[in-house]
């Protein structure tokens, strides 16, 4: 499979999102006082800005342009506005609710996670990162891997508190969670215009 090799910071810086967005905090080695980053800012062709937006939601979730190009199709299918079906399709992923519930640091750790079937969904293992979840679907850690030197730093008793997002539940420490109901636009944090990707598409 295809990957960026590129790293996230860099990439972040030239996308315009806070590394956060991906997991990640700290400063990067490359930002400091004599050497902050490009400052330049030229202005952009309307392709461009619209084929900005859509590697930005592409490079946050990890997808393909394949895959990414079959969630627009199915957001298209989908009654509502298609922009705000695409960002919830891709934010139903299991990877992307696995680092939600805080069972892993960044989005490319929790798919490699999945990857590794660590997790069950509804008390089945799913190890498919791009499985949509459900409205009461419970996503949990498999008993077998509770064990696991990752996992006990994220769920101990000294892991940190994460902030779950209004559409899932988990107790603090819970090596499981709930999908309490379907996520909407509002939920979605990652700062994209997705009527960009819309138009890109449309053309």
């Amino acid at each position: 499979m295809a990957k960026n090799m590129q790293p996230v910071v860099k990439r972040c810086r030239a996308l315009g999102i806070s590394p956060a967005v991906m997991g990640y905090t700290g400063k990067s080695k490359s930002e400091s006082i004599r050497h902050p980053g490009p400052m330049r800012r030229s202005k952009k062709s309307e392709y461009a800005l619209q084929l900005a937006e859509k590697q930005k939601v592409k490079f946050v979730y990890g997808i393909l342009e394949k895959q990414f190009h079959m969630y627009y199709e199915k957001a298209t299918r989908m009654p509502g506005k298609t922009g705000e079906n695409l960002l919830i399709l891709v934010e139903r992923r299991l990877d992307n609710v696995v680092f939600r519930m805080g069972f892993a640091k960044t989005r490319r750790q929790a798919r490699q996670l999945v990857n590794h079937s660590h997790f069950t969904v509804n008390g089945k293992k799913v190890n498919i990162p791009s499985y949509l979840v459900k409205a009461g679907d419970v996503i949990a850690i498999k008993e077998s891997s509770r064990s696991n030197a990752i996992f006990k730093e994220l769920t101990g008793e000294n892991a940190a508190k994460v902030l779950l997002p209004d559409w899932m539940e988990r107790a603090q420490g819970a090596p499981e969670g709930k999908i309490t109901r379907l996520p909407v636009r509002e939920d979605v944090d990652v700062p994209v215009e997705e009527t960009l990707i819309v138009e890109l598409y449309s053309k």
